[in-house]
């Protein structure tokens, strides 16, 4: 069996003898032979291919605990999963990519201005629905702030509270000019260490977080966890939010259908939410949307969305002669399906002040 230096074989597959040496100690890519007197390493010349498809991965960005996983498989499975792989980095890349694109057009207009007032009529509803006998979720709706909270653990219905308590007082604060997601950013950070104090340091109790704070122009969206939120524009439904939780990432991935996903019985499984542990990797999605005469936003939480089809959505914001009238019939909507959970529903309509 042809073996290569340490040296050589670094060379060969283009790793350095430092990322070997490291590789040899987390048992990704172990020698084929060491010295037993001088400790050296040796490789065949077999192992090549292994070490090339190692340092390609880690070009990729791909973490080494997952390297480990791909080298195990054959082919085929290392190809599903490096596809896998990829299409979750573009879907945690998605929201930076908006928030960029904002940030670029908001500097390079810096002096442009609105001419058109704008105002929201809103209203907000919340139902323990058919089953539950308590209701975790919280709603608000107000002139500046809209929320959907949904809590869950033994805590639930105060983490909920709680959340949304943290971002009411943006109703009655003036909102810097050009600073509303650094002011939106300030009062999730009051809201995480809100929902903490709720839990104590329960980490399986904890909360959903889908909330909006008008500007006059545009709504700066807050979410985590799998509360929605929804745009209706020009009679077309569109989905605002992307979902933090184990079958969404799955169907990112290829791994599921919408179909599937819609039966699997993981659905209810979160990835991120607030929660009374310490997850530093639980940070909420923000960006900017613009906002047009005309438009009505839906903020609910999963005991709508999970259970009413969005056809069925979009037919009642559009039907609906205002808010009030559009979150009674969404509630209810819920409630005709089987009300298997709680279910909360904000409903803001753009409209020109008078």
């Amino acid at each position: 069996m042809e073996m290569l230096t340490i040296g050589a074989f670094a060379k060969a597959c283009r790793l350095s003898p430092k990322a070997l040496r490291l590789y040899d100690e987390l048992d990704l890519l172990r020698p084929a032979r060491v010295d037993p007197e001088t400790g050296y390493r040796y490789y065949a010349a077999g192992q090549l291919e292994q070490a090339r498809l190692v340092a390609w991965l880690r070009r990729l960005g791909m973490p080494l605990a997952r390297i480990r996983q791909v080298c195990a498989l054959d082919d085929a499975g290392a190809a599903r999963e490096i596809r896998a792989y990829w299409a979750r980095v573009e879907a945690e890349t998605a929201a930076r990519r908006e928030l960029a694109a904002f940030l670029v057009d908001h500097l390079s207009h810096p002096s442009r201005k609105d001419t058109t007032m704008l105002e929201l009529r809103y209203s907000a509803l919340s139902d323990p629905g058919r089953v539950r006998t308590a209701n975790q979720d919280t709603a608000y709706a107000g002139a500046r702030v809209l929320a959907v909270a949904d809590g869950f653990g033994s805590g639930g219905a105060p983490a909920s509270t709680a959340a949304v308590e943290a971002l009411r007082h943006l109703d009655r604060e003036p909102l810097p000019a050009g600073g509303v997601l650094n002011l939106l950013e300030d009062a999730v950070q009051d809201a995480t260490r809100a929902v903490r104090d709720a839990a104590g340091t329960d980490a399986e109790v904890g909360t959903t977080l889908t909330a909006a704070v008008w500007t006059g122009s545009q709504l700066a969206l807050v979410h985590i966890g799998d509360s929605r939120a929804y745009l209706l524009r020009d009679g077309e439904l569109f989905r605002i939010t992307h979902d933090h939780t184990v079958v969404q990432s799955m169907i990112d991935e290829g791994r599921l259908t919408p179909e599937e996903a819609a039966a699997h019985p993981q659905r209810a499984l979160l990835l991120k939410a607030l929660t009374g542990g310490d997850d530093a990797g639980a940070v909420p999605d923000l960006r900017l949307h613009d906002a047009l005469p005309g438009d009505r936003y839906l903020l609910c939480s999963d005991g709508l969305s999970g259970v009413v089809p969005d056809e069925e959505i979009r037919a009642a914001l559009t039907s609906a002669s205002a808010p009030e009238e559009a979150v009674r019939a969404l509630v209810g909507a819920a409630n005709t399906a089987g009300g298997p959970d709680n279910v909360s529903c904000v409903v803001a309509e753009v409209v020109e002040a008078a």
